[in-house]
């Protein structure tokens, strides 16, 4: 197995672990409406525990992909990233931050969650594959890249680049963010 072959694996292991956070969020909603708050609760606090979980898997992934220099590993990425993604395997969190940001940027600095998607998707809609664009089992109503972008979003603002206090529904730039834009763009050309 060779380093692209793991980080591939931490990318299914994240997409389960967003499944069943997205079955438990069902569950916590179906709990609310009938009033069975004692198990609204567990589920929230089950839910916590696994974004928790989630967070040390992206940062193991991290850990793994800080380990190989990309010089030592461009030819066999290049190789390997080329065409189609395999079947069943989702476009990374990682290359949603940039685009993500981009957004905010362009609507404002901060903005709503659907305008910010949906600039998003326009920036995005030929790198996404088959299996982005298709529903999750879980919510047949969402799509599978707009939930890694809102995952994505979430470590966006763990790592301070997007505020943690913006009103709910509501994503906003950090000036860390802006910086780290500026420094992606930089790279770039």
């Amino acid at each position: 197995m060779d380093q692209n072959e793991v980080n591939v694996a931490f990318e299914i292991l994240l997409e389960e672990i967003e499944e069943v956070f997205n079955f438990i969020s069902k569950d916590g909603e179906e709990a609310f409406k009938t009033h069975d708050y004692e198990k609204a609760r567990e589920l929230i606090e089950f839910g916590e525990r696994l974004r928790s979980f989630r967070e040390k898997v992206k940062s193991l992934q991290s850990d793994w992909q800080s380990m190989f220099t990309k010089r030592v590993f461009v030819s066999r990425i290049k190789k390997t990233t080329k065409g189609r993604l395999k079947r069943g395997l989702r476009t990374p969190e990682s290359e949603y931050k940039v685009p993500i940001l981009e957004a905010i940027v362009e609507l404002g600095g901060r903005a709503k969650v659907n305008e910010v998607l949906e600039l998003v998707y326009k920036k995005m809609k030929n790198k996404l594959n088959e299996y982005d664009l298709s529903p999750l089992n879980s919510n047949p109503k969402q799509k599978r890249w707009e939930n890694t972008a809102q995952w994505t979003r979430n470590t966006l603002v763990i790592e301070g680049l997007l505020s943690q206090d913006s009103p709910q529904g509501i994503w906003e730039i950090t000036e860390r963010g802006r910086q780290f834009l500026k420094n992606s763009q930089l790279n770039i050309k």
